[in-house]
């Protein structure tokens, strides 16, 4: 793998991860004085005073922005106005939620959606792929948060099955997962139905037909990884934005991870704890993003070879 190729990549994600950190810092401190967001409406002014030189907010722009960056590089990322304790540390306790979310969504995600792109993709332009894919856009075009007021309206208040919110158990996390998988497994169904159908295509295809190759041996030997790069780019975004697209799930089922901390985080103006989030959110994508470039080179040799021969210029 090509050195330079690896170290741009890396500083493409520096300078990703600092204008997502100076966009946040900026537009939260435009929006509104969090002192009086924070404080009652009859707080005298000498204590807001003093709330906003505890908090550094008697500084001008430029010298918080600088005071913050400083404490980046440090890992002291401040302190949350509401809890009065480390910002990471309110954070990062909700993560363990959003991650036993966001990973069983993914399983959803794979477990669905690739088997039915690939069903459909061999029952191309049958009934049967025409009912896969008719299911896969219905979930794809459902709301996330109408389809999990549909369940909530289903399982919890007719049925009596399932809690409506909370955690604690794995009856809390069987709506929001399947509300949050539901539409990430159409799209993945439908690049891989896409991509499945490109290469079945290919001569290389026919020819392994043609000497015999058994068919299960060429869908999951010879397409199925011929088809992976365009997946693989799906998958990345997907499983990039899971951290941040969970907010409107976790709001609608009341899960205390790391999407709800966000929005109300964002209402009572704690900045210290939006710019983890944001950091957070932005360092996720980022890390993906990179290690779906790298396994393009892994992937397919030919993306290897172009790196290979730009290095060599």
């Amino acid at each position: 793998m090509n050195a330079g190729f690896v170290l741009t990549k890396l500083l493409r994600c520096a300078a990703t991860l600092f204008l997502a950190l100076t966009f946040v810092f900026v537009v939260l401190r435009l929006s509104g004085d969090p002192v009086e967001r924070m404080l009652p409406d009859d707080t005298p002014p000498e204590v807001q005073e003093r709330y906003r030189e505890m908090w550094g907010l008697d500084r001008s722009l430029p010298e918080q922005f600088v005071g913050y960056l400083r404490s980046v590089v440090t890992g002291d990322l401040g302190f949350s106005f509401r809890d009065g304790r480390e910002a990471t540390e309110v954070v990062m306790e909700r993560v363990p939620a959003t991650l036993t979310l966001a990973s069983l969504a993914l399983a959803l995600m794979l477990g669905v959606g690739i088997p039915a792109g690939i069903f459909a993709a061999l029952n191309k332009d049958t009934w049967l792929d025409r009912v896969t894919m008719g299911a896969t856009v219905l979930g794809y075009s459902v709301p996330n948060f109408f389809l999990g007021i549909l369940l909530i309206m289903l399982f919890s208040m007719t049925l009596r099955w399932l809690p409506s919110s909370g955690s604690g158990s794995w009856q809390h996390l069987v709506m929001p997962v399947v509300t949050y998988g539901t539409a990430y497994a159409g799209t993945v169904a439908r690049f891989t139905r896409s991509s499945m159908l490109e290469v079945l295509g290919q001569p290389f295809m026919r020819t392994a037909w043609a000497k015999g190759v058994r068919w299960r041996a060429r869908v999951l030997g010879h397409a199925l990884p011929n088809a992976a790069i365009p997946l693989v780019t799906v998958m990345g975004i997907r499983i990039g934005a899971m951290i941040g697209g969970a907010t409107v799930i976790e709001t609608v089922f009341g899960y205390p991870g790391v999407g709800s901390l966000l929005v109300n985080s964002v209402a009572q103006r704690d900045l210290a704890v939006v710019q983890v989030i944001v950091l957070l959110i932005a360092f996720t994508m980022v890390i993906v993003n990179l290690c779906v470039d790298l396994a393009y080179t892994l992937l397919d040799p030919r993306v290897a070879a172009l790196e290979a021969r730009g290095g060599a210029k």
